[in-house]
């Protein structure tokens, strides 16, 4: 079972997201446990405040290492036995994308800290594994970031989409973008389904499927083949496909 720990300041925000669909079926089946903290519980200012003026001068206010600080220890110390990986939520960190889903599905406790504010203490960066952002865009926190982090890394744990072919299968999983599917009716509006795969012939059909795939990547995203090794197949295919259009 993935456990998985955040650090929040508005916890609510988690309770409809996390226990719906995938994420909520995953936990009913204890397939996955997840835990909201509110660090400013772990304040040490009588007023519980988590922020305070940046030194040196400048705009907007900064989150305080040590709440942050005794959030993670209270964590560590309830779950000693665990390997943890620490994921700040920043939009200067790397890009989050199907890879760094994949990498994180493999892991047993994931901690996700969501900041405020104008930004963090940098002492606070000392305490994470990792920095990920999931875009060149600023959100008013991390919490958003981090519902979608933990989404597209728990549908990939074993058993939990109940198909494991279909994650396979994904766009960017392969590397290139998912062909087109279809289900019934096999006529809609005068739109039929393509009469491959209707047919029966497997092999033709993951040839159609193949080059399908291959003409959306290159229409839509061609940057991603860039970033694969195409086969011998997939050369031929491409060309056929840049040759038809």
């Amino acid at each position: 079972m993935m456990r998985i720990d955040v650090l929040t300041l508005f916890p609510k925000m988690f309770e409809g997201p996390m226990n719906e669909s995938i994420l909520g079926k995953a936990q009913e089946k204890d397939q996955l446990e997840i835990n909201l903290s509110n660090f400013r519980d772990y304040s040490a200012n009588k007023h519980h405040t988590v922020d305070d003026y940046p030194y040196g001068g400048g705009a907007g206010m900064l989150l305080k290492v040590q709440p942050i600080y005794d959030n993670l220890q209270a964590i560590k110390n309830a779950t000693p036995h665990t390997k943890k990986r620490i994921v700040l939520l920043d939009p200067a960190g790397a890009p989050f994308n199907q890879k760094m889903a994949e990498d994180f599905s493999k892991e047993e406790h994931l901690i996700f800290i969501c900041g405020h504010y104008e930004g963090y203490d940098e002492r606070i960066r000392s305490l994470v594994t990792d920095e990920v952002s999931i875009g060149d865009y600023v959100l008013t926190g991390g919490e958003l970031g981090a519902m979608v982090m933990i989404d597209a890394t728990v549908r990939l744990l074993p058993e939990v989409l109940g198909n494991e072919q279909s994650a396979k299968t994904d766009s960017h999983s392969t590397g290139l973008l998912e062909h087109p599917q279809y289900t019934r009716p096999a006529v809609f509006n005068n739109m039929e389904v393509p009469e491959v795969l209707k047919n029966g012939n497997h092999k033709l059909i993951e040839q159609w499927q193949l080059k399908e795939a291959l003409r959306r990547t290159w229409q839509r995203r061609p940057d991603m083949l860039e970033k694969i090794e195409l086969t011998d197949e997939m050369k031929k295919l491409l060309e056929e496909v840049k040759q038809e259009q």
